[in-house]
């Protein structure tokens, strides 16, 4: 019985002359974190956004949760959530009014203060997205991805910008969410939080993976190539110094 949530085979993206993905294949298992990395331009954000419907595609297969994206788009938009940016929310409406109002787009039923208290936002109930700080937006847009009560939830760069302790916090959310049976598919241009969260990365480049694997094998497998550190790695980072001297809990404005 085949575990995956997600398959894609053979995928190809053209623009013109341009190919941006050169015939992928991959999968995604049922209740894992999987990590799409690579430079700007690799094609890892085209990939996605065929996935989740949002590009169409010059070739190949895609299949999630069962459904062909050529036979019914429809069907797996009902099954997926793809984080929201800020610019997408109305501004005169609270939190718990966004969440209504989206609820009603996927005539789904939610509770919002349940669905806020999974990423700590309860308090914050009644704010406008304008008034939350930067970690608060990322937690909310997370929050936004599980509106429908998805099976995989698509997180692109969801730490980009936040400060050290706001940035542990959404991983131990994003891992909390995982926990509770969602699999997630992100992005991110930060290594140590692919290496942290991520069960499994396709590394991409050029249109083409040119890895995949648990982080720690593909680690592995460069030191036993001969790969040293030119610089000899302490046993905490400068970051670990900065949460311990200010504190693990989240603090925001």
């Amino acid at each position: 019985m085949n575990d995956a949530i997600i398959q894609v085979d053979q995928l190809v993206k053209r623009y013109g002359e341009l190919v941006a993905v050169a015939g992928i294949s991959f999968e995604v298992k049922k209740g894992e974190i999987f990590g799409l990395l690579g430079p700007n331009g690799a094609g890892k954000s085209t990939t996605l956004e065929i996935i989740e419907t949002l590009r169409t595609k010059t070739s190949g297969t895609v299949r999630v949760g069962g459904f062909s994206l050529d036979g019914s788009p429809s069907a797996i938009k009902k099954i997926i959530g793809v984080q929201l940016q800020s610019s997408g929310y109305f501004p005169g409406l609270n939190l718990i009014q966004l969440i209504e109002l989206f609820a009603g787009l996927y005539n789904a039923t939610v509770d919002p203060m349940q669905l806020l208290s999974t990423v700590n936002l309860h308090d914050k109930a009644k704010a406008k997205v304008k008034e939350l700080s930067g970690g608060q937006r990322q937690r909310f847009s997370v929050a936004t991805t599980l509106i429908n009560h998805p099976q995989v939830i698509f997180l692109d760069e969801p730490t980009t910008g936040l400060d050290p302790q706001a940035r542990r916090s959404l991983w131990e959310t994003i891992r909390t969410i995982n926990q509770q049976g969602t699999t997630v598919v992100l992005t991110t241009h930060y290594l140590d939080e692919a290496e942290y969260l991520c069960d499994r990365v396709a590394i991409m480049d050029a249109g083409k993976i040119i890895a995949l694997d648990a982080p720690a094998t593909l680690i592995d497998n460069l030191v036993a190539t001969g790969f040293e550190r030119k610089k000899e790695m302490k046993l905490a980072s400068l970051e670990d110094v900065f949460i311990s001297l200010t504190g693990h809990s989240l603090r925001e404005d």
